[in-house]
């Protein structure tokens, strides 16, 4: 029995993924090209797919595995597949009739991708909002699966591009730590495991340790944690605040500077402190072979926002504390984290 609030198992109508092949790839078989280019299936799969007319060159249905060459296009027609139960319920934490923020449960992805299609926060919006007149709310941002907390999403595309571009400059990377009070300032907070960190309660300090693709068995790449020496890691930014310390898990605040692929869990990892329950970073930052970036077990929260208006005002909003473990943590002066 799905819990109340939930959206129940369900096929979704599957989906038709597209290549164009690049010069490099030509001579390249089909099967093996789809095994480097979706490494979550091996090439007799793909070989497999192939047999039952999955997949199309230019147009025209293959049932041979045939070599590619230059500038040919591939269709992947994709089944339907069971999509899993997810938690579809959520409450709006601000709504002015075009900039809608609403509090997203864990466990429910933002937008398609990998095995959820149907089952997400866009289509979620798209059925509930189809036919308001004020237009679809879409989101801005994105939010891990597992993370909860403030998602941002706007009705108006002019509103949309406006905060994509101010979500994105607080994050480049240029901005001091926190942000400028005039701009966008986002803090997250976590559960670690406990007694890692060397902080006292109230005390921060800054992480920047780079972040960077590094091997893995079932994807191929995957990004970690990084030494700087490869010319694909990118520089990193955090601020992290020990905010409470029992004996179940460390309570911490996280401030980003730099917008990197799961760079609070990473970072948090790279000290030597994972988030509680995370199955995939490990203490040092690098990925455990057999877990995968969506598998979830972990506690991060999108917990504050602060947003310059359009008219100049400010617009400064929370969620609920929702991490379990731990209780409230005390209230901090504002430039605190």
């Amino acid at each position: 029995m799905t819990p109340a609030g939930w959206l129940p198992a369900a096929l979704n109508g599957g989906w038709t993924y597209r290549d164009r092949m690049e010069a490099r790839a030509s001579g390249l078989s089909v099967s093996g090209f789809y095994a480097g280019r979706y490494r979550h299936s091996a090439q007799q799969e793909w070989q497999r797919r192939l047999a039952a007319g999955e997949i199309e060159r230019n147009g025209q249905r293959l049932l041979a595995d045939v070599a590619l060459g230059a500038g040919d296009r591939l269709a992947w027609h994709r089944p339907p597949w069971l999509e899993g139960a997810v938690p579809a319920r959520w409450a709006v934490v601000h709504d002015d009739g075009d900039l809608l923020v609403i509090d997203k449960p864990s466990g429910l992805p933002v937008l398609p991708a990998g095995g959820w299609l149907e089952h997400t926060v866009l289509r979620l919006l798209e059925r509930r909002h189809q036919g308001d007149a004020a237009g679809l709310p879409r989101p801005v941002h994105r939010l891990g699966r597992f993370t909860s907390g403030l998602l941002v999403c706007a009705r108006r595309p002019a509103t949309r591009a406006w905060l994509s571009r101010q979500l994105r400059e607080s994050t480049a990377g240029a901005l001091p730590l926190g942000g400028e009070p005039s701009g966008c300032r986002k803090l997250y907070r976590a559960l670690l495991v406990p007694g890692r960190l060397p902080l006292a309660p109230g005390e921060s300090l800054v992480i920047t340790t780079p972040i960077g693709r590094r091997d893995h068995p079932q994807l191929g790449q995957l990004w970690c944690a990084a030494d700087g020496s490869q010319s694909g890691d990118l520089a990193a930014s955090s601020l992290l605040t020990l905010l409470e310390r029992e004996a179940a898990a460390d309570l911490v605040q996280v401030a980003i500077a730099s917008g990197r692929p799961h760079q609070i869990r990473i970072h948090c990892a790279a000290l030597g402190a994972p988030l509680l329950g995370d199955p995939l970073y490990r203490p040092g930052g690098l990925a455990e072979a057999s877990a995968r970036p969506g598998d979830g077990g972990y506690r991060l929260q999108a917990w504050r926002l602060e947003l310059t208006c359009p008219d100049g005002g400010r617009l400064e909003l929370e969620a609920p504390l929702a991490l379990g473990s731990c209780g409230p943590a005390p209230a901090l002066a504002a430039g605190a984290a």
